[in-house]
């Protein structure tokens, strides 16, 4: 099967607040962005997220773009740049190196393909990149948190998710019933509810977190805890990062 998605970045300002976004369908889409950026920055970065989102998955992935920027520049001019020590012919520097390996080694071991489209005229999947890419660069005009959206899951995925979700669900209620609580257990909510929910921010994962490990162990233990983080998920917390001009370490402090 062959994943099709569209990428597309915005700078208000250019420089300036910076969104990113990519987009398959309803169900699988995320943005994102910073304080400061280009637009070209923007656009290459919804690339590199896509690619990092989709790094589980083995279908071929066209992506569709509206910038040939970007496009040129990872199929025809980074080569080039590579042989001569990421330095354009005229020996300048490349501009956006760090995105630009960072798309390099997404890419391999991959089926992936590059699509122009043009902006701005109707394209539905461009559309729908664009629209939460620019609503992502006004959420940080304005100093808000952007709409992250539901990320990239595989059919496989959500079946296994699912599964696991039920097998937690049902342990609980055995566990309730054999020490005698009455507490109630939390119900699977249905595809529908998972499907129109908005995600909770980062600060919302990391507070209910805390709030299960609460009276788990008498405060004066210390509790280790050890998190692996999506690509998707790293990005969110380097945009809050960037966004409060933190370290990402700081910005997990702050969490607490």
């Amino acid at each position: 099967m062959t994943i099709t998605a569209a990428a597309d970045g915005s700078a208000l300002g250019n420089p300036g607040p910076c969104g990113w976004a990519w987009y398959i369908d309803d169900d699988r889409w995320a943005a994102g962005g910073s304080p400061h950026g280009t637009n070209n920055q923007g656009e290459l970065q919804a690339v590199l997220e896509l690619l990092r989102a989709t790094a589980g998955t083995d279908e071929k992935l066209v992506i569709e773009c509206d910038s040939r920027y970007v496009i040129d520049s990872v199929t025809k001019w980074m080569p080039g740049w590579k042989r001569r020590g990421w330095r354009k012919a005229d020996g300048a520097p490349v501009l956006n190196r760090e995105l630009l390996e960072g798309i390099d080694e997404a890419m391999r071991g991959r089926d992936v393909s590059f699509s122009w489209v043009k902006g701005h005229a109707g394209h539905p999947l461009n559309e729908a990149a664009d629209a939460r890419a620019n609503a992502a660069a006004a959420a940080y005009k304005a100093g808000e948190e952007p709409r992250r959206g539901p990320g990239f899951v595989s059919a496989a995925d959500a079946g296994a998710t699912l599964a696991g979700a039920m097998a937690v669900t049902a342990g609980a209620a055995v566990a309730d019933v054999d020490a005698g609580a009455s507490r109630p257990t939390a119900a699977v909510p249905d595809a529908a509810s998972r499907r129109d929910a908005e995600p909770a921010p980062l600060w919302a994962e990391a507070s209910d977190l805390l709030d299960v490990l609460d009276g788990v162990a008498p405060a004066s233990d210390p509790i280790e805890l050890r998190v692996s983080l999506s690509g998707e998920e790293h990005a969110r917390l380097r945009d809050l990062a960037d966004a409060q001009g933190v370290s990402l370490e700081e910005a997990l402090r702050r969490l607490i």
